[in-house]
């Protein structure tokens, strides 16, 4: 699976991502708001480095274009005729765009597979993602069983 952007590519895990993967996977501050994080590296290979498919739930990498760097990754899982999503962006590229960009990315691939719903789900606590979700016209519709406020698209 490949996704262009703007200044970034959304392609599937290679093995010279995990390092980077890891280093702000396993930074328990900047994840308080994730999951998926505090594994070994085998461990993240083993979820990582596998072909997967949207039912299944699968992780993809954020890099950057002009230097392959890895910036983050988005969680994309496909039920039925909806689309769940979430994303992440290491610390050190935060705050620049990057998260709106490839979201973006994601929501138009989405809609060209002709998926009708779209979802995700948010920390009460986590303004920073709620606000990204509000800025991408997301609609709030509840709370889930793990306290998590509910958007779609």
């Amino acid at each position: 699976m490949l996704i262009e952007t703007d200044r970034c590519l959304i392609r599937n895990f290679e093995e010279k991502d995990i390092d980077e993967f890891m280093s702000y996977r396993n930074d328990e501050v900047w994840m308080r708001y994730q999951g998926f994080k505090g594994l070994t590296k085998q461990e993240y290979e083993k979820a990582l480095l596998k072909d997967a498919a949207l039912h299944e739930g699968v992780q993809l990498a954020i890099v950057l274009k002009d230097s392959g760097c890895l910036i983050g990754d988005i969680y994309l899982k496909q039920e039925t005729n909806s689309l769940w999503f979430g994303y992440t962006i290491s610390p050190l590229y935060a705050r620049r765009g990057y998260a709106y960009e490839a979201v973006n990315g994601i929501i138009a691939w989405i809609k060209e597979k002709g998926i009708d719903k779209i979802f995700a789900a948010a920390l009460p606590e986590n303004i920073p993602s709620i606000n990204l979700l509000k800025k991408l016209k997301f609609s709030f519709v509840g709370m889930n069983e793990y306290g998590e406020e509910v958007y779609t698209l």
